[in-house]
């Protein structure tokens, strides 16, 4: 059991890595029915709070490459209309699931699929971005699976959410589809493209990496000041 476990995640690792390989090879054996299986894709990423790890902003990136491929089956106008009307399903059922069960499917401190702290990491951006989490999460990985739940358990009226997905989704889709489609075939990317994964995770995480740092210097400094505190009183 463990053996294929084992199998199954390093298959999914080179599977991260290497996505314009195997959506070469999907598109090989799919054909057009390639674009439910990115529709599946998108809608759970942005949709279920249990799956987080689907390659988002990556993904694009390499349909956006493949779809510039003379031949292809992804057509970009196709997937333009397909790609955010998943993300805003996605959205939209997140949202109403948030509404429904609230924080406590999440009581469980170290829960693998349903993380507490990756509930509370959304709660903490939320409260500094406020609405317009819905927009700026949208290019932040497992931030934005949260936001919507986050958005769902808050106060925030559905007529309004949905303006800021709308605008969210279509603004992601359409900027790292477009990135791929223009960049991604290029020699120099072609050839190194896990390490351009690795950037777009990167560069994709850094506003959690400075929040996290922030939040842990903040403290810092006011249990130093409670410290203070106590000892002259």
């Amino acid at each position: 059991m463990w053996e294929l476990i084992q199998s199954l995640f390093l298959q999914g690792i080179d599977i991260f890595f290497h996505l314009d390989t195997y959506l070469n090879l999907w598109a090989g054996s799919m054909g057009p029915w390639l674009y439910a299986l990115l529709f599946l894709i998108v809608f759970c990423e942005t949709g279920l709070v249990v799956t987080p790890f689907l390659p988002g902003d990556s993904l694009l990136f390499a349909i956006g490459a493949l779809a510039a491929i003379e031949g292809s089956p992804l057509k970009l106008p196709v997937l333009w209309v397909l790609l955010p009307l998943a993300c805003i399903m996605g959205d939209t059922t997140n949202y109403f699931i948030g509404n429904k069960l609230g924080p406590k499917v999440f009581s469980a401190e170290k829960s693998l699929l349903l993380n507490k702290k990756h509930l509370l990491r959304a709660q903490t951006f939320y409260e500094k971005y406020g609405t317009k989490t819905i927009i700026i999460a949208r290019f932040v990985p497992i931030i934005r699976t949260f936001a919507p739940f986050v958005a769902g358990i808050g106060s925030m009226r559905y007529n309004r959410f949905i303006g800021f997905s709308v605008f969210g989704c279509l603004l992601w889709i359409f900027s790292f589809t477009l990135g791929g489609y223009v960049f991604g075939n290029q020699p120099w990317v072609k050839s190194q493209f896990h390490y351009v994964v690795v950037a777009i995770i990167v560069i994709s995480v850094l506003p959690v990496v400075f929040e996290t740092v922030k939040g842990y210097r903040q403290a810092k400094i006011k249990a130093k000041v409670a410290a203070g505190i106590s000892d002259i009183t």
